[in-house]
């Protein structure tokens, strides 16, 4: 469950990235556009880390990395830093269990990293309030 696409040889297209993500195919559909809309950001799709994030959607503005969308069997991933005062800002806006995600990001300098994955609408909302903090 939640595999992702790991064949580092075959460069997928955003349509097979999309049919990928199974059950969560609309949502990484309308998150990816979502953000380019709203914030400008421009997309790539990228194998960034090595075997075990796989293949995903880079969002840079103006060369600066936004977040990454991993691809997964009926989900997504999306990896981004915050501060910690972007994280304060977001904290009580959120649901318990991305709190949680907040709670136990990878620490790195002033904030942190968090894995988020979205299987479902209530995971789709809190990942826009996160990046819509990210972006202001």
């Amino acid at each position: 469950m939640y595999e992702r696409m790991l064949n580092k040889e075959v460069v997928p297209t955003v349509m097979e990235m999309t049919a990928y993500c199974g059950k969560a195919a609309e949502l990484f559909s309308l998150l990816n556009e979502w953000v380019s809309r709203n914030y400008g950001t421009e997309q790539k799709i990228v194998f960034p880390y090595g075997n075990k994030y796989g293949w995903g959607i880079a969002h840079r503005k103006k060369g600066k990395l936004i977040c990454n969308i991993f691809a997964e069997r009926d989900s997504f991933t999306v990896m981004i830093r915050l501060s910690n005062g972007q994280f304060a800002a977001v904290y009580d806006q959120v649901r318990e269990n991305t709190q949680e995600c907040i709670d136990h990001r990878y620490p790195c300098g002033d904030g942190g990293w968090i894995h988020y994955r979205v299987i479902c609408p209530e995971n789709f909302e809190d990942i826009q309030k996160i990046l819509a903090v990210r972006l202001s």
